[in-house]
């Protein structure tokens, strides 16, 4: 099953950030989305089940959503789902996780700001600085602009 879903929720776990031998950026962490609901007799409002995804971000999205996103943080993610089955031998269960293709903030919790990414073409034949050329300081890939 690989089918575009979004979903809300709060960053469960730390997102984890590593960079594969291949060079590729990938960022993961869990997400636990709950549908809240107002309860008339009690006037209040209480979550219903709990649903838990794997969410997986690759190369630009997992560099920013690893400075970005924290654990506690309300965000909104789109992306493919995938469910599998899984059986190690003790256990078995079904996995439920996100590819990432956006993320962010959800703005119904809170404030955020925006900072654009720069990202810098490294061109080792081009030593020549350009005028719109970045100082050193910020001349990384996925560097904050200013």
């Amino acid at each position: 099953m690989s089918e575009s879903f979004t979903v809300s929720g709060l960053v469960a776990t730390t997102p984890r950030h590593l960079v594969t031998q291949e060079g590729l950026p990938i960022t993961s962490f869990r997400l636990a989305s709950s549908k809240r609901r107002f309860d008339r007799t009690k006037k209040i409002w209480v979550d219903g089940e709990t649903n838990w995804f794997t969410i997986n971000s690759f190369r630009q999205l997992a560099i920013n959503s690893a400075s970005s996103i924290s654990k506690g943080d309300r965000i909104v993610v789109s992306g493919r789902l995938k469910v599998r089955d899984w059986d190690n031998g003790e256990r078995s269960g079904t996995s439920v996780e996100i590819e990432a293709d956006c993320l962010g903030h959800d703005l119904v919790w809170g404030t955020t700001q925006f900072s654009r990414t720069v990202l810098v073409r490294e061109d080792p034949e081009d030593d020549e600085p350009e005028e719109n050329e970045l100082d050193s300081e910020s001349a990384l890939v996925g560097a904050k602009s200013r």
